[in-house]
């Protein structure tokens, strides 16, 4: 079989792949060059694709309860239970909770049955936790949910500014670009960020505005610009609408930034009319993200910065759909196709769909939804290719909620999530390299995900299991699809209306598509590249200024420090795909409390040791990782662990639930906290080719992917009969009583290792790379085992640096010894940094560091 062209898992960028399947579960991967969102870039988590896509952990058949099911059996369960909760309570006891991760066919589907034909408003999408506050800026500013920008803008700009987003490791191929504007224009590149990420190492100006201080920064940019001369009064007069006092109360200052250095942004800003702005979750996770967005668009509707090649306010989206499901109502704060809940769209809609039980008005958002369903008023709840136990905020109060629940009902890929032990009905659903249907990215591209592999087990597609509901809920003429061609064209011809009402979104042309066309279609973005360059779609045809106020400051002596939340470089989500990759998951293979020195040592916080970070919200315990990138007086923490792969890393627990009063989106940016040591009294790691069927209850554990099993780290207080955790097998021990040290290893009936594990109460445990690469075989001696080191030691490559060509920090720093005075120099030599670029940031203070080390020699 030839190479098929698909579209990658991960991010809003949506980058094109060509993959090429090798086995019946196996496949190489590799970028599309004729791809414009990437032009055959790939991160490390699209490079390592081919890693997750084997069917352990699968949820292959229909499960009420604990038994297996028919699928009849199945969706007539849950097409009954809709009824019944509907006939006794009302369609609004019933509640959807989608996803990101769900292909616009499944989008429509799902939203057509909810809010179309069961008659209830509350669906919504965990893409409300990632930008729904752009989303809700956009249309104060335009009238319309409108990405006014295209990828190209940031290959002739002259300015970026990347706000709130860590873009080298979050969006690696759009930092791709950047660095070729860098290269190729000499363009200027300011990060503001309260972290010192490793993009903002990389920049020509680094703002570490305090957590919520974006607004400030921008209404002061603003000011500046004004007094500077830079307003572009004819596109104010001729394109927006803007009150007489706007600019009247605008401070050309911004407390806890230096004024030196914010003059030099305002100079850059000035002197830079091409200028982009990407915003991402830093900005839009806030109780006061629409206020965040609509301060960055003013600066850019004022200054005319918008409409035209290399300028624009350009949100960049976290998931691989958030956008398909932005335009086909998949949001409660939408009908469908950008319509909102007025009579006359709502008369339309329910004439497009032919039917009498269209919803009254906007459902219920994310978090509030939630808080229904933990007060009893949702009944029956749906949750698709999402993990709302782990990832959304105050994830405590969440699995209560879904406890209490007479009805979940589960689609995912996986057995075992942490959603999923909550379910009643659990159903099988496509993955990655199953499905087939489109995705929207970030700049409004549609572009198609390809089937890859047959469907495993009796899995099925989200929008057919919809339509087999919708069926049998006697609805069968509006659910009557047979391929996601179907519904794609339904959907197509249904952007009639927002046309109709004066949006933008059109895909008529694809309406009456053949199946050979859709299966052919090509890359193409909706609305072209500047979609508002001929007018906004308002009653008026003109943007809105929307006037901003920057929150005051917090601070609490009971809480003295804030905590901040994000991704790592390498995983994605809640790590039920990129968890299973053993590459990904070397990078960061425990969930990291990063600290400043300073609070470290004002709390009593060693580097490598265990900390419990406390929210007014729970508790949480995370490895510490000192870090002089982390302002004083905040902490970060990861978004990924769940108690699938670890018992106490859980950033959920948290995270704060209020939220922005515009758009629902809750603040995981800004929650305070405080911190104190962990002391346990015992330590240990444990490689295993086995998941042990039980882990020790309140003991610390994390787990991670490696190439033959898992890795465990582990540790506890008291005493724990850990010899439990090992696989059966042959068992050989070492004893040192004095430091509390016992070393164990398994081994099978051929003598292969599969299983060590290293306990010590006052020693130092061994490094774990050799002794996880040793698992399954059985060339190393026991001796050798037990040791945790071979006889002849291997050279020592150091922290993995480069996932993509698993280039270790040592590796580079023999290469630099070896006279690699740059970037290239370091590739050509080790190919690190040559994929991705993600692990850039990391070659390039490594670079300085060894400059500033040869240059203290010299002297």
């Amino acid at each position: 079989m030839g190479a098929i062209r698909t579209t990658c898992a991960y991010c809003g960028v949506g980058c094109g792949i060509s993959a090429k399947v090798t086995g019946a579960r196996s496949l190489t991967i590799a970028g599309d060059m004729a791809h414009p969102a990437n032009n055959g870039r790939l991160c490390s988590k699209g490079t390592h694709l081919g890693e997750t896509v084997g069917l352990e952990g699968r949820l292959l058949h229909p499960m009420l309860g604990d038994r297996q099911a028919t699928w009849d059996e199945a969706l007539d369960r849950v097409s009954q239970a809709i009824a019944a909760t509907v006939a006794d309570h009302g369609p609004e006891s019933v509640a959807f909770y989608v996803s990101g991760q769900l292909l616009t066919e499944d989008y429509y589907a799902v939203n057509k049955l909810a809010k179309g034909f069961i008659g209830t408003p509350h669906i919504d999408t965990n893409s409300r936790l990632c930008m729904a506050s752009a989303v809700a800026a956009y249309n104060r500013a335009f009238g319309e949910d409108v990405v006014p920008c295209s990828y190209d803008d940031l290959d002739c700009a002259d300015l970026i500014l990347l706000v709130g987003s860590n873009t080298a490791w979050c969006h690696p191929v759009i930092w791709q670009r950047i660095e070729q504007a860098r290269e190729r224009r000499g363009a200027k590149l300011v990060v503001i960020d309260p972290r010192r990420t490793e993009t903002a190492e990389q920049a020509d100006l680094h703002i570490p505005v305090a957590p919520d201080g974006d607004i400030a920064l921008f209404n002061a940019l603003l000011a500046s610009m004004a007094e500077a001369g830079e307003v572009d009064h004819a596109f104010l007069r001729d394109r927006c609408d803007v009150r007489k006092d706007f600019f009247a109360n605008l401070k050309n200052a911004v407390p806890g930034i230096p004024a030196d250095l914010f003059r030099k942004l305002a100079k850059l800003v000035a002197e830079r009319p091409r200028m982009v702005t990407l915003f991402s979750q830093g900005a839009n996770q806030s109780v006061c993200g629409t206020d965040k967005g609509n301060a960055i668009i003013n600066l850019h509707l004022a200054t005319g910065r918008i409409n035209r090649h290399g300028a624009g306010p350009f949100s960049i989206t976290g998931q691989p759909n958030a956008m398909g499901g932005r335009e086909v109502g998949g949001l409660s704060s939408t009908l469908a196709c950008h319509l909102g809940f007025s009579p006359e769209e709502r008369a339309d809609v329910a004439a497009f769909w032919q039917t009498s039980s269209l919803c009254n008005g906007p459902g219920l958002k994310a978090v509030d939804l939630f808080r229904a369903v933990h007060a009893g008023k949702i009944k029956f709840l749906w949750i698709m290719a999402t993990n709302p136990a782990v990832s959304m905020p105050d994830a405590g109060f969440v699995r209560e909620a879904l406890a209490k629940c007479p009805t979940v009902v589960v689609s995912d890929i996986l057995t075992d999530t942490d959603t999923a032990r909550f379910a009643d009905i659990r159903l099988p659903a496509l993955g990655w390299g199953e499905k087939d249907g489109t995705v929207t990215n970030s700049e409004r591209r549609i572009s198609r995900q390809r089937r890859l592999f047959a469907a495993p087990g009796e899995a099925r597609a989200d929008w057919s299991i919809i339509a087999e509901v919708g069926r049998r809920l006697g609805h069968g003429d509006a659910f009557g699809w047979e391929t996601p061609h179907a519904v794609f064209c339904e959907y197509a011809a249904m952007t009639a209306l927002s046309a109709r009402h004066g949006k933008l979104l059109d895909l008529t042309h694809w309406a009456d598509c053949t199946p050979g066309a859709y299966q052919a279609m090509e890359p193409f973005q909706w609305g072209g590249e500047h979609p508002l360059a001929k007018r906004f779609p308002t009653s008026d045809g003109r943007a809105r200024l929307v006037r901003v106020q920057a929150p005051a400051a917090k601070s609490s002596d009971a809480w003295p420090l804030r905590l901040n939340t994000g991704r790592y470089r390498d995983q994605w989500h809640t790590m039920t795909r990129t968890g299973f990759s053993p590459r990904l998951a070397a990078h960061r293979r425990e969930p990291l409390l990063e600290v400043h020195p300073d609070d470290a040592a004002k709390h009593g916080l060693v580097d490598g040791g265990l900390a419990r970070t406390e929210t007014p919200y729970g508790t949480a315990v995370f490895r510490v990782s000192l870090c002089d990138g982390a302002l004083p007086g905040q902490v970060f923490t990861p978004m990924h662990w769940t108690d699938v792969t670890g018992s106490m890393g859980r950033t959920g627990r948290l995270a704060n639930p209020q939220t922005d009063p515009h758009s629902g989106q809750p603040g995981f940016k800004d929650t305070p906290a405080r911190i104190e040591p962990v002391e346990p009294d015992w330590r240990a790691f444990l490689a295993t080719t086995v998941i042990p069927e039980t882990m020790p209850v309140d003991t610390y554990w994390s787990r991670s992917r490696i190439s033959a099993g898992w890795l465990y780290e582990i540790a506890g207080e008291g005493t724990f009969a850990i010899d439990t955790l090992l696989p059966p097998g042959k068992i050989s021990e070492a004893v040192d009583h004095k430091r509390g040290m016992r070393r164990i290893v398994a081994t099978n009936a051929d003598g292969a290792l599969v299983a060590a594990l290293f306990l010590t109460r006052s020693g130092m445990l061994p490094p774990r790379d050799w002794i996880a690469a040793e698992l399954g075989k059985n060339a190393a001696h026991a001796a050798e085992w037990l040791a945790g080191r071979p006889a002849q030691p291997a050279p020592d490559r150091g922290p993995i640096v480069c996932i993509c060509h698993d280039v270790g920090e040592q590796q580079i720093l023999a290469a630099m010894a070896d006279g690699a005075q740059s970037q290239a120099d370091v590739g050509a030599r080790t190919c690190a940094g040559t994929n991705c670029g993600s692990c850039r940031p990391i070659i390039s203070r490594l670079l300085e560091e060894n400059r500033s080390a040869i240059k203290e020699a010299a002297q």
